[in-house]
């Protein structure tokens, strides 16, 4: 009897799909959209104290293994699988500036590549305006050192980018970069990075808007001057500090976060003085590990924001983790 009735509902259940499908109209779905291919804007905020921080994003490029130092082509591939990176076509390196808000100024610590190194750079403009600011409302330009990829973008067809500021670099960096008679006794190759940083910097002179720093001078409130040589003569980095907690932009510190932060004593090819470059890393690695700072370096992944931790006889990149709410964690 069960089995009878459960053949019967289960030929009306049959029966009636069917007759449904009879009489409810064909539905036409919609035509997949195009994709986007587009990505978000490029930059990042998080406070600091009563400072706001915003990264920037400038583009990247891509950095063959031979320009690193001390370290073979296989030693470094096995770094480098650790963080899937696939070194074939060199390693897709950012390059990233901070804007920094502290209520009083508003701080640009390094200003990007422009069109000085390829079409894959040259986004801080845009990214500046996508996160609410204007060129025009930067009062202060602090870089961290004369090369291309960090001075360019101040300059725009021999123009000033951002006219209200006055735009900082260390003596020692200036004396060099912008010396004519270093320039012309430099190798050939190197001709161009003279050139490139003396054009960045020429607006700026021509208007008195361009100053030189010794070590120890203040700059302005809530900033500090961290001399860290060694990959120019004067690369310095800058402590932001603000109600108890610190940021430390610290420039080229790092060019391979996958191989230096392991193995510190590894050069770039670009270091003006090596064995300087990794005396300055060692000893400002071992620093901020122990005191926690938050740090902004130019070239590790964007944001670029994050700490140093040590591991093991190295240390390893800890990366900021995204959040909605402004509010940095820790020191």
């Amino acid at each position: 009897m069960k089995k009878n009735i459960s053949r019967a509902l289960l030929a009306l259940t049959i029966a009636g799909a069917g007759v449904l499908s009879a009489v409810q109209p064909t539905v036409a779905l919609a035509a997949v959209p195009a994709q986007q291919k587009t990505q978000v804007p490029g930059y990042y905020r998080m406070q600091l104290g009563g400072f706001e921080v915003t990264a920037l994003y400038d583009g990247y490029v891509n950095i063959d293994n031979k320009l690193l130092k001390g370290i073979n082509g296989k030693d470094a591939k096995v770094l480098l699988d650790k963080m899937f990176l696939d070194s074939t076509n060199g390693v897709q390196t950012a390059v990233n500036a901070y804007l920094i808000n502290t209520g009083t100024n508003l701080v640009l610590v390094d200003s990007g590549a422009a069109k000085c190194f390829g079409p894959t750079l040259g986004g801080i403009q845009n990214n500046i305006r996508a996160a609410g600011y204007t060129p025009e409302q930067i009062d202060t330009v602090l870089l961290t050192h004369l090369h291309a990829d960090h001075s360019c973008g101040i300059n725009e067809q021999g123009k000033m980018v951002f006219p209200n500021a006055v735009v900082y670099a260390s003596k020692a960096d200036a004396d060099y970069w912008l010396s004519p008679e270093i320039a012309a006794k430099a190798p050939e190759e190197a001709k161009g990075l003279f050139q490139m940083a003396q054009d960045s910097v020429a607006p700026y002179q021509a208007a008195n808007h361009f100053k030189v720093y010794s070590p120890g001078d203040t700059l302005i409130a809530g900033v500090e001057v961290v001399p860290t040589p060694g990959h120019t003569p004067g690369h310095a980095s800058y402590l932001f500090s603000a109600k108890g907690q610190e940021l430390l932009i610290w420039g080229d510190i790092v060019h391979s976060h996958s191989i230096q932060f392991a193995q510190p004593e590894i050069a770039m090819e670009f270091d003006t003085d090596s064995k300087r470059a990794i005396e300055t890393r060692k000893k400002l690695f071992a620093d901020v590990a122990k005191k926690k700072l938050w740090i902004g370096g130019a070239h590790l992944p964007f944001p670029g924001l994050g700490h140093v931790a040590i591991d093991g006889k190295g240390y390893r990149w800890v990366p900021v983790e995204y959040s909605p709410v402004m509010v940095a964690a820790g020191k």
